[in-house]
């Protein structure tokens, strides 16, 4: 596998010298990162799935039926789309969201209906309504509302059964950062705590939040803009890229995604794909 990466790598670069539609700097990044991970001997690293495609050329499928079941969410309500969204929207990166009630108390849960930004860095986190209490604001969100702070902790292989035993239907004001045996560490910027598992911490503040309705015309989430203020990357994931700038090492970091019903997925098998130049709109 190892070899076959190394081999993308060196094609990259002779790509971009021939002006043949991969950027130079891009290569060289993937050549760069390469060398890196094959000290360690990993093995995520694979070919792309199709390395001898040149457009405008067709791939072949497996969907070769012209049939699709037509799903109209306004007939069979928001309720019932949430299967079809969380098994078709995948892999998702999970916020592990650490916030402090208005008295102080701890609540740290798992939210999957997740995604960022990078100027101004910021966070965009859709919390839903609890069903369990009959439509009531989750404590996550309820606490984000009266302290307008929280911190995203990412989600790593090593503590995913403790972090999944947070997620639970626990009565309000219960610690699930105790519960589930992690450990609060202190924050620099925010008062909620960064959990001392995770390899990476996002000391965050509201910025915006917009309240969602259902067809019913209740509440039904609210998405939640947060600027992170402060990052944490522990030295064992953190690395630099040719021109300085830090970033988190993949096979260090280990994440987990979120798929459809109860599942979870790794990342195991990975591959580098550069954007085409814009050259490529010429010929």
């Amino acid at each position: 596998v190892m070899a076959a990466a190394k081999s993308t790598s060196t094609a990259l670069v002779a790509l971009a010298a021939a002006g043949l539609g991969v950027g130079l700097g891009a290569a060289l990044t993937v050549l760069y990162n390469k060398a890196k991970g094959s000290k360690k001997g990993t093995e995520i690293w694979a070919p792309q799935p199709h390395p001898g495609w040149e457009p405008p050329q067709s791939l072949p499928s497996p969907i070769t039926d012209t049939s699709y079941l037509e799903v109209d969410p306004r007939i069979i309500g928001g309720k019932k789309c949430y299967p079809l969204i969380i098994s078709c929207v995948v892999p998702r990166p999970i916020a592990f969201v650490s916030t402090l009630s208005k008295d102080g108390k701890q609540n740290l849960a798992p939210f999957s209906y997740f995604t960022a930004f990078h100027d101004p860095p910021c966070v965009v986190i859709c919390i839903c309504r609890a069903g369990h209490r009959q439509g009531d604001k989750k404590d996550t969100m309820q606490n984000i509302d009266d302290t307008k702070e929280f911190t995203v902790n990412v989600l790593s292989e090593w503590f995913l059964e403790q972090a999944n035993h947070t997620c639970g239907n626990y009565d309000p004001g219960v610690n699930e950062m105790a519960l589930s045996g992690l450990t609060p560490m202190p924050s620099k910027l925010v008062k909620p705590p960064r959990v001392k598992e995770s390899a990476v911490h996002m000391e965050c503040k509201l910025k915006h939040k917009y309240e969602t309705k259902g067809y019913d015309g209740k509440d039904t989430a609210t998405v939640v803009i947060g600027e992170i203020v402060m990052f944490h990357v522990n030295e064992k994931v953190a690395k630099k890229t040719p021109s300085g700038s830090t970033y988190v090492g993949l096979e260090e970091l280990q994440p987990i995604s979120r798929l459809g019903g109860n599942i979870y997925g790794r990342s195991r098998e990975c591959f580098d794909l550069p954007r085409p130049d814009r050259d490529w709109q010429k010929r």
